[in-house]
């Protein structure tokens, strides 16, 4: 549809033209249940104000529009709607439109999105509309900065529930139709257009209240619901949840002194979501992954508070205070992250926040600055196409890394004082990046400009090293010892050095053989070469860490005798966060192609056994299935993987049964298995239970890995795989049945599979994931011939569907899964070569489209690299 991608430059025209003041929003769902009915009627009523005599429009992506009201006067259908938009001309000083229209059910998750629980038929709806598809439910005015009061009423099934983000104010049964209700909603504080929300459906309901007492006596009482699909309710821990719940409220609302202003405080867990949640107020909605119908580890619990504290940092960091455009999305996703960790560190019992803070968002962080189209944290968002590429590493994960460094800078009272400030002076309103700087300027007495232009508008990770030279006549004593400051932002080519204030930690082995910490000074570093008088003339430890505790952002890279210590004795550092930092300097030489990746391989099979935290050993098993799959070179392959899988064996026996560390290790094998067939007997066998392994369950998750394992080998029938979808009728079922049939090396399967995801509608957004997660899951002789209908489909995939199922199939079905040859520079590779022909090509094409183009090829090619530096180097003279 036309007009669909609003441009900054248009938001801008239209906010200075328009003042919204109310919208009235009337929903009628009563036939969702009929998958016949492809929409449904949808009514706004919107108040606002505008320049007397100006033009404006309204955004609408529906099938069709009814009828348009402006001020009294019937508008001509035909005439004002323009694609995605509805034409408002001679406006006054006060306005009121009424749009009345048919919008349609989604199966993408954007929008309302409809879903049929495939374990017991019943019909449910919610919507997702970040960044700009509330437009796709009602008619609104969709940027963040034309905020409003929102009154929402829905027609519905009587036996339903239905919420809202302001509570329920009454529901009438409807005389005219004895099966349905009309729900009621309070009238909500202002909000943006795309934190709005409905939940409609047999939803199963928990509720409890918080109750509180502020420390200026303000008595706050909030009601709680927590929802999620019926058939799933046996497995909803809603006492931990509600627990969790009131400890995030609890702490927020004392951290950052200002009530909790939405009234209630519902969750919802929805199915065939694309986010891990949305902060509309008083309504958050979350993936239902994290209703855990398998056993789950204590990481998965851990990562699921963290998103629930992320979650709930956001009513007051993005939806009180909202960006004015999507150029400053961090001012509210780096917070909201800073805060999630922040949170589960001070308000839960789980003492290694910042641990897999580190070890799990850093690196995601790391991996999108390396990218060609990293950005700066403040970046420039010229249209609603690039706002959707922009919820990345660098916006959530590296910006609340920054913000760490900066709460090292300022102190934690002061940049705490100036959130305050920032709340009561902007609440109900729109920022830039300079409001937010104002505050913490007042706050900390420190003028933080130069800050923000080397940390926030800048692009590239510093990287950090130690030059340390020996005493003089004493090989055992420090002489000069530096720190190295490298840095260039890859967007404009210039040397960046950021300021730093960081740690380094001197850690030696104690009587036990312990690599403990002995030693750590605190300093500022600034420019290219900062000297440590501190350690100058002390003992050399064994290991010299920077950034020890993990205060600033930074890639570190370990002197020789630290890095030999490392890869030595990496499992014998006590110190958890230290370990973790070190496996990060591990795997960050690995993918630059600083060391061969079964170097890392190694060290995992080495250390990972005594790894105590199960968020660190999670993510080192992951990296080391990266490190085999993409950075080692095809002909050493099959024997750095057929080790590793033997000790990943050997580990599920000797694991502790029923730990969260022989879950993983079960996880892994199951993982590389469908890449080698040595020990597939043996995962029929925990199928069937004729080698089960003491302690380990294998549950419908486990089983389905199993299975797509062993359907990637050709040793799953479909018969095999029809009975057990039987076995497991859920939502996960079917998607793991999904890909299981996809994995099957025929190639029959992968064109159905490859036809069904590119030419085919009838996947949701998680079926359609699942296909493509089987179809990529094949030796390259099967996948070979996709290379060029790969190219020759983007724009047409790109024009017809929606971004976000656009992007999946985009990114999921790049080739990637590439070798390099003997003697061949990785740029030669003809599948490099044909994305670059496609980039020369296609220069036209929508930026948001380059993009993801752009960062596939850049993972491929350093992949490549990591391959040929090992090729090279054992075939060099």
């Amino acid at each position: 549809m036309s007009h669909e991608n609003l441009q900054r430059s248009e938001a801008a025209e239209r906010s200075a033209l328009i003042r919204t003041t109310s919208y009235d929003v009337s929903l009628d769902v009563r036939q969702a249940a009929d998958p016949a009915v492809p929409g449904y009627t949808s009514r706004s009523v919107i108040t606002f104000t505008a320049e007397p005599g100006s033009s404006t429009f309204l955004d609408f992506i529906g099938s069709s529009v009814h009828s348009v009201l402006l001020n009294g006067r019937s508008l001509q259908v035909g005439s004002v709607v323009d694609g995605a938009r509805i034409l408002l001309d001679n406006l006054l000083a006060e306005n009121q439109v009424t749009v009345t229209g048919t919008a349609l059910y989604s199966r993408s998750g954007e929008g309302m999105h409809r879903f049929v629980d495939p374990a017991d038929g019943q019909c449910y709806l919610y919507t997702q509309y970040e960044p700009a598809d509330a437009r796709r439910v009602f008619a609104n005015f969709e940027q963040p900065d034309l905020k409003a009061t929102y009154t929402f009423h829905v027609v519905a099934p009587a036996e339903w529930k239905v919420a809202s983000n302001g509570v329920e104010a009454n529901r009438t049964m409807l005389t005219s139709d004895p099966a349905a209700a009309c729900w009621d909603f309070a009238t909500t504080l202002p909000m943006s257009t795309y934190i709005t929300s409905i939940l409609a459906g047999p939803y199963f309901k928990a509720e409890d209240r918080w109750q509180a007492t502020l420390d200026d006596g303000t008595h706050l009482e909030v009601p709680l619901g927590l929802y999620c699909r019926a058939s799933m309710a046996e497995s909803f821990d809603t006492e931990e949840l509600f627990a969790l719940t009131k400890k995030g409220l609890d702490f927020f609302n004392r951290l950052f002194d200002f009530p909790y202003p939405w009234g209630k405080y519902d969750q919802a867990f929805v199915p065939e979501y694309n986010l891990g949640a949305m902060e509309n107020p008083g309504l958050v909605t979350f993936t239902e992954s994290y209703v855990f119908t398998s056993r789950a580890t204590d990481a998965q619990y851990q990562s699921r508070a963290n998103t629930l504290m992320h979650e709930m940092a956001h009513m007051w960091f993005g939806d009180l205070v909202t960006m004015q455009w999507w150029d400053d999305l961090w001012l509210k996703e780096s917070f909201a992250d800073y805060m999630g960790s922040l949170a589960v560190d001070r308000a839960t019992d789980w003492d290694t926040a910042w641990v897999n803070f580190a070890n799990k968002r850093k690196a995601w962080a790391y991996l999108q600055d390396q990218l060609p189209t990293t950005h700066p944290i403040v970046a420039d968002i010229p249209d609603l196409q690039a706002a959707k590429q922009n919820f990345d590493g660098i916006t959530y994960a590296k910006g609340a890394s920054v913000l760490k460094q900066l709460v090292a800078y300022v102190g934690f009272e002061a940049f705490i004082a100036g959130s305050r400030e920032y709340f009561r002076k902007h609440a109900y309103g729109n920022t830039t990046l300079a409001d937010l700087l104002a505050a913490l300027d007042a706050a900390s007495g420190r003028e933080l400009s130069g800050w923000a232009r080397q940390w926030l508008q800048t692009s590239g990770i510093p990287t950090l090293s130690l030059e340390a030279t020996r005493q003089a006549g004493d090989d055992g004593v420090l002489g000069q010892v530096a720190i190295v400051q490298a840095a260039v932002d890859p967007v404009t080519g210039r040397e960046v050095l950021r300021p730093h204030r960081l740690r380094v930690g001197s850690f030696n082995f104690d009587a036990g053989g312990s690599l403990v910490r002995t030693g750590s000074i605190e300093t500022d570093v600034a420019g290219a070469w900062t000297e440590l008088p501190q350690l100058a003339g002390l003992p050399r430890p064994a290991l010299l860490l920077v950034n020890d505790d993990d205060l600033t952002y930074a890639k570190v890279s370990l002197d020789p005798a630290s890095e030999a210590t490392v890869r030595a004795s990496l499992d014998r550092i006590t110190d958890p966060m230290a370990r973790a930092l070190c496996w990060t300097a591990l795997w960050n030489s690995a993918r630059d192609g600083e060391s061969p990746a079964a170097s890392y391989v190694d060290a995992v099979a080495n250390f990972a056994p005594a790894e105590t935290g199960i968020g660190v050993l999670l993510n080192i098993l992951d990296n080391a299935a990266t490190a085999i799959e993409h950075y080692t070179p095809a002909d050493t392959r099959g024997s750095v993987r057929a080790s590793f899988i033997a000790v990943a064996a050997a580990q599920l026996e000797q694991a502790a049964p029923g730990s969260d560390q022989q879950l993983a290790w079960a996880r892994t094998v199951a993982a590389l298995s469908r890449h080698d067939g040595a020990l597939l007997p043996r995962l029929r066998g925990l199928l069937d239970g004729t080698s089960a392994v003491e302690g380990l369950v294998v549950d419908a998750d486990l089983r389905w890995q199993l299975w797509h394992a062993l359907a990637a080998n050709g040793q799953a029938s479909t018969a095999e795989l029809d009975a057990e979808l039987a076995r497991d009728t859920t939502a996960s079922g079917r998607a793991g049945h999904t890909t299981a049939m996809a994995s099957r090396p025929d190639r029959n399967v992968k064109a159905a599979a490859w036809d069904a995801a590119v030419h085919g509608t009838g996947l949701s957004n998680q079926l359609l994931t699942a296909t493509i997660s089987g179809f990529t899951t094949a030796p390259a002789e099967l996948l070979e011939p996709y290379v060029e209908p790969y190219f020759d489909c983007l724009r047409t995939v790109w024009d017809s569907r929606s971004i976000e199922i656009a992007t999946r199939i985009v990114r999921g079905l790049y080739p990637a899964a590439q070798d390099i040859a003997d003697g061949m520079a990785p740029k030669d590779h003809l599948v490099v070569r044909r994305t670059d022909a496609w980039l020369d090509t296609n220069q036209d094409a929508p930026p948001a489209l380059r993009r993801i183009i752009i960062e596939q090829r850049s993972h491929l090619l350093r992949a490549l690299t990591a391959q040929a530096a090992v090729v090279n180097s054992s075939t060099a003279p």
